[in-house]
């Protein structure tokens, strides 16, 4: 089935829409508040979701959209777009310019269009399955890199304290075999950014689909491998993935999944 190219139009157009209201609210006094200890929404998350959901709703009345401030709403129409709104609200509270927007529209429940904008790098991030991905429109590719030593990793630990005990023994065991790891605050963008060839596998768990939908596509349209931690396919309400350039895949994996590493 080939798909209504509208549908990649209306992700690119929310997408960009969202970035201008997120440059309107960043570095400005900022209404923020808490959804757990540690997990902030402001202001302009709500603004941006709110927006989104205008916009489809406007367009595509029968679709449903998931995003991770207001839920879901009901329908049987076989399309949902999973969104969220700042991937990287921290950062972003924090004034820290590593933010984004992440659309993902499932069509039958498979995902079939990923868009990631970076609206202070001006970085669009585009896939549709069986097109291949793009970066401003310019086709981009994970590396050949075939080795731990020589590759360059990225992670994100979970919210709750009670679940970043193993993913800090996890994150050092893999510094010491990597050339480094790096922890940038945005899923979303980690996953680009192992697309474009910037690192060589990105592993994290405890995320949710809005997370992680469109830039699992992307990575994996821009030839790169996905996968859950036992080497199947992932499950986004799961929330657990490794993403990486298809070679260092398996010796990430490995050590990720070393049941010597205690919780």
């Amino acid at each position: 089935m080939a798909l209504d190219p509208l549908f990649t139009a209306t992700a690119i157009e929310a997408a960009l829409a969202a970035g201008r209201i997120q440059r309107s609210f960043f570095r400005q006094p900022l209404a923020i508040d808490k959804k757990g200890p540690i997990d902030l929404v402001t202001a302009a998350d709500v603004a941006v979701e709110r927006d989104f959901r205008a916009r489809i709703e406007a367009r595509f009345p029968s679709h449903v959209v998931l995003g991770e401030e207001s839920g879901q709403a009901l329908s049987s129409s076989g399309y949902r777009w999973i969104v969220d709104p700042i991937d990287g609200t921290t950062n972003f509270a924090h004034g820290v310019a590593l933010f984004c927007i992440s659309i993902a529209l499932e069509i039958d429940g498979a995902v079939e269009i990923g868009v990631v904008y970076d609206p202070i790098g001006e970085e669009l991030f585009t896939a549709e399955r069986g097109g291949g991905a793009r970066l401003n429109g310019l086709p981009i590719h994970v590396t050949p890199t075939a080795s731990l030593i020589d590759a360059l990793l990225v992670t994100g630990f979970p919210y709750s304290p009670a679940h970043r005990a193993r993913q800090v023994r996890v994150f050092g065991a893999l510094l010491e075999r990597t050339r480094g790891v790096r922890r940038l605050g945005s899923a979303a963008l980690d996953l680009s950014y192992v697309a474009a060839g910037r690192f060589d596998a990105f592993w994290e768990e405890h995320l949710h689909a809005w997370d992680i939908a469109a830039g699992a596509l992307i990575v994996a349209e821009a030839g790169g491998r996905v996968t859950d931690y036992q080497n199947g396919a992932v499950d986004l309400f799961k929330g657990e993935i490794l993403a990486s350039n298809g070679p260092v895949h398996d010796l990430v994996r490995a050590v990720v999944t070393d049941p010597g590493i205690p919780a």
